[in-house]
């Protein structure tokens, strides 16, 4: 289920708010320009379809977003836990960075914990499948995948090298929970 918990960065283990209903999330996240949508797929999609059956059940989706933000390339990106390089891939996107262009992700399958810091609050989201989280450029946050990730995701881009993280160097990253997929809430 998705989640979303507000945090001062001050005090990494009071959350302020914890919600997983929809209007409220979005009703958070909009003044800090950070988009939530949940998408169905328009056919059947299973585990080890190709990208191209995947990205045509999300089509109508999918067009609506690039026509609204012009986006140039759209990708599907999968990582299973058995994957060897799992622990690397994790550890990438950890710490805190930004991106000079939106970072737009829709979960098709599995699960992820986006990580925003904006002034002085903190934004947890939990995204699951069926959720597409928009974070906006040069918006500070990480990326935990979990320890085992499992997860199938539709990637948006405008530039090539849009997905490069720039690392702030700061240490807030580690001061709040780590991403473990099969904990409650």
């Amino acid at each position: 289920m998705s989640r979303l918990r507000i945090f001062h960065d001050a005090t990494p283990d009071q959350p302020e708010l914890v919600t997983t209903d929809l209007a409220e999330i979005q009703r958070e996240l909009a003044p800090i320009g950070v988009g939530f949508e949940r998408w169905e797929a328009s056919k059947p999609i299973q585990a080890g379809d190709p990208p191209e059956a995947i990205l045509e059940a999300y089509r109508a989706d999918i067009d609506r977003i690039v026509a609204e933000r012009g986006f140039r390339t759209v990708d599907v990106v999968s990582i299973a836990p058995d994957n060897p390089a799992r622990e690397e891939a994790r550890r990438k996107f950890l710490d805190e960075h930004f991106h000079k262009e939106d970072e737009v992700r829709f979960f098709v399958a599995g699960s992820g914990l986006f990580t925003l810091h904006v002034g002085e609050k903190v934004y947890e989201m939990k995204c699951v499948a069926g959720d597409l989280i928009s974070v906006p450029d040069s918006t500070h946050h990480w990326f935990d995948m979990g320890p085992e990730p499992s997860f199938v995701a539709i990637r948006f881009f405008t530039e090539p090298d849009g997905w490069v993280g720039h690392f702030t160097g700061t240490d807030i990253a580690q001061k709040f929970p780590r991403f473990e997929p099969g904990q409650a809430g």
